[in-house]
């Protein structure tokens, strides 16, 4: 089955979750309120972003300029640039590395939650027995702390702080033109499944989507979520943004001479350069 199919098959699952789905989600959510309120599990606020690395940095932010969305800002070395910020919102980047001599290859990289409380996620995980590193200051000015999760897959955690890059980007690079302005969910692709779901349920308290068992939603009320991919989706990443018109978003595409693959009628899929899927969703 190639990943199109696969991609069509999340689509239409997403597209016939029914009234008795709905159903059962709240009587699952209720039973998991119970259990979050009595471990009191801080809340993640969101997706903070997504890193990718790509062959080619210039290329790639050209391509998710056609999409709307602009650099807020980059990393740079002896004036080369390292690492680019794509802005989605105030909240939400894509990270471009280019590829290295070292990592020749473009990957996926890592998935980073956003905090209100990083010292209070941190002191919750040392408890559940984890091991993230310590919280520190990072290059940008935010706080943040990383954990190896399942199949040593780097997972980041950030809290934005007053005078950061970010925080002193808020309310810029914000194009009326984008596709979509909020990321919704992001794949992690894994050889076992059932053990990275497991983890994601019981050691950082996501919770299952009734009828979509390998979508998470994350703790708190962000309404955002993480799936648990087949292998076959390799290094390659796959995100899902939120638009409110997406005849606007599929006009723009159109304008801007991206193929879409219009598998369903709620849906537009995009490739990136490095072959990456973007899907954009009206739900």
């Amino acid at each position: 089955m190639t990943e199109q199919h696969r991609i069509a098959q999340r689509i239409a699952r997403v597209a016939n979750r029914t009234a008795a789905t709905l159903t059962l989600a709240l009587v699952l959510s209720a039973c998991y309120l119970k259990a979050q309120t009595s471990s009191q599990t801080p809340p993640l606020a969101g997706v903070a972003h997504v890193a990718i690395r790509v062959h080619d940095l210039a290329a790639a932010r050209a391509f998710y300029e056609k999409l709307g969305f602009q650099q807020a800002f980059d990393l740079r070395k002896n004036d080369i640039p390292y690492e680019s910020f794509i802005k989605i919102n105030d909240h939400q980047f894509i990270e471009l590395y280019p590829v290295t001599e070292k990592d020749p290859n473009p990957a996926f990289l890592h998935l980073c939650f956003e905090g209100s409380d990083l010292q209070a996620i941190y002191g919750d995980y040392i408890g559940r027995g984890l091991t993230p590193t310590p919280v520190r200051k990072a290059g940008a000015g935010n706080l943040l702390f990383t954990m190896v999760g399942p199949e040593r897959q780097n997972i980041e955690y950030t809290q934005y702080m007053p005078g950061s890059l970010h925080s002193n980007d808020q309310g810029k690079h914000l194009s009326e033109d984008r596709v979509a302005d909020r990321l919704i969910s992001v794949s992690l692709a894994m050889k076992d499944t059932a053990s990275a779901r497991d983890f994601y349920i019981n050691q950082l308290a996501f919770k299952p989507i009734a009828g979509d068992p390998m979508f998470l939603h994350m703790p708190g009320d962000s309404g955002q979520e993480v799936e648990i991919a087949q292998p076959t989706l390799g290094a390659r990443a796959r995100i899902i943004l939120q638009t409110s018109n997406l005849s606007r978003a599929a006009r723009h595409l159109h304008k801007q001479g991206i193929d879409i693959d219009k598998t369903a009628k709620d849906t537009l899929t995009v490739t990136d350069p490095d072959g990456n899927f973007i899907l954009i969703d009206a739900r």
